[in-house]
């Protein structure tokens, strides 16, 4: 396999914790596994990462709620308006990022229905719970590009 190949391949994911050692097993295991990490460590950092990514983007956000500058949340709410991040909305056809919640406290109800996360994980949770939402993200990501291009060849043949 070429290296483009690899990098076409490759999830990119914007992983946000501002726990280190938890940072540094959920970074490994998802490097081993192939896929591109970028790490943030506070509000302020995420939101730089997903401004600098608009143009190319994260398949996929990790984010824990309880940072030292901001919650998950403002980073959701800030990111939407500023327009870095399209949430996952109901019956909606447009792609958007899938985000996965990580928190050490319970989640309210009301805000997973405010901004519709792929999944929340209530900590410690299972490496494998989280690995494979990331590995069925990246399978949709590769199957919604195979189609895309696909339909591409389709238009030009």
């Amino acid at each position: 396999m070429s290296g483009e190949e690899t990098t076409q391949r490759q999830t990119h994911i914007l992983l946000v914790e501002d726990n280190e050692i938890l940072r540094e097993l959920i970074l490994r295991n998802l490097q081993v596994r192939g896929h591109m990490v970028s790490i943030a460590d506070s509000a302020e950092a995420a939101l730089a990462q997903l401004q600098m990514h608009l143009s190319n983007g994260f398949d996929l956000v990790i984010l824990d709620i309880n940072l030292p500058d901001r919650t998950g949340w403002d980073i959701l709410r800030i990111a939407q308006q500023e327009g870095y991040l399209k949430l996952q909305q109901h019956n909606e056809r447009n792609p958007t990022l899938p985000v996965v919640v990580l928190s050490a406290v319970r989640v309210s109800p009301n805000r997973l229905a405010e901004f519709h996360p792929l999944a929340y994980l209530p900590k410690p949770f299972p490496m494998d719970a989280l690995l494979r939402l990331v590995s069925e993200v990246a399978e949709q990501r590769r199957t919604a590009k195979k189609t895309a291009l696909e339909a591409i060849n389709d238009q030009i043949s």
